[in-house]
């Protein structure tokens, strides 16, 4: 007569000494003590360290973001914050064999099993929330004097930024700086109000950052994009009286 079979019973997590006997030929080899090394020559480390510092950047940009959003940092601290964390992910991305590896930010995401919506959203925007939307402190109190250098900072970078696209400028690395600086300039002026082509400049901000850094407009975009930012520049000169 056979015996009914019988229940099979799984070693606990963690075995006991009297129920687990190490076997020497399957122990590893590697010392405790020893150092892994995640790359085996410089190119390799430079670039992990890079990736690294990518991975640091969307965490804390969604922190700073959530802290925006929560109200828990001054508009000032934002903007400086978040313009600094955006303009370093750019410079490192600058390096061809790190945009080889990080080959784009969803990729990248997947690639480490991450989220950040935050981060996300603003790095593919490119710009602070304060540029979209600027907001003037009303506690501070700017002399006139300064009010007056600020517009014509301001009209100076719409003028170059025009004049370099009547150049026949298109390359994303060459416009993308200039309209940044556009967009800084504007939000500079004291007491400027908020004005219809605000929005347009944002829009080709957004356009060219999510472009690669080779990559250019062509010639359609280009008389498009110089007509919004003439228009733009228009309203804001008739805004400042």
């Amino acid at each position: 007569m056979n015996n009914p079979a019988q229940p099979k019973y799984h070693q606990p997590y963690a075995p006991t000494p009297y129920s687990y006997t190490p076997n020497p030929s399957l122990s590893s080899h590697v010392s405790l003590d020893e150092e892994i090394k995640l790359s085996t020559t410089t190119q390799q480390r430079e670039l992990n360290e890079s990736l690294a510092e990518i991975f640091s950047i969307i965490v804390t940009l969604d922190f700073v973001e959530k802290a925006y959003v929560k109200d828990t940092v001054t508009h000032e601290e934002y903007t400086m914050t978040c313009s600094r964390l955006l303009g370093q992910y750019k410079t490192i991305l600058k390096d061809p064999a790190v945009a080889a590896a990080f080959v784009d930010l969803d990729t990248f995401k997947r690639e480490y099993d991450i989220g950040y919506p935050s981060a996300t959203l603003r790095l593919k925007i490119g710009v602070p929330a304060t540029f979209e939307q600027p907001v003037h402190s009303s506690s501070t109190t700017t002399a006139p004097t300064t009010s007056a250098r600020a517009a014509a900072e301001a009209t100076q970078h719409f003028i170059t930024f025009m004049d370099a696209l009547r150049l026949n400028y298109n390359a994303k690395d060459q416009l993308h700086p200039l309209l940044s600086d556009v967009i800084t300039a504007v939000n500079n002026v004291t007491g400027a109000r908020e004005f219809e082509g605000r929005g347009k400049i944002v829009q080709w901000l957004i356009t060219l950052n999510q472009m690669g850094a080779g990559d250019e407009i062509d010639e359609g975009q280009r008389r498009q994009m110089l007509f919004d930012i003439e228009n733009a520049y228009h309203e804001f000169y008739k805004n400042l009286g």
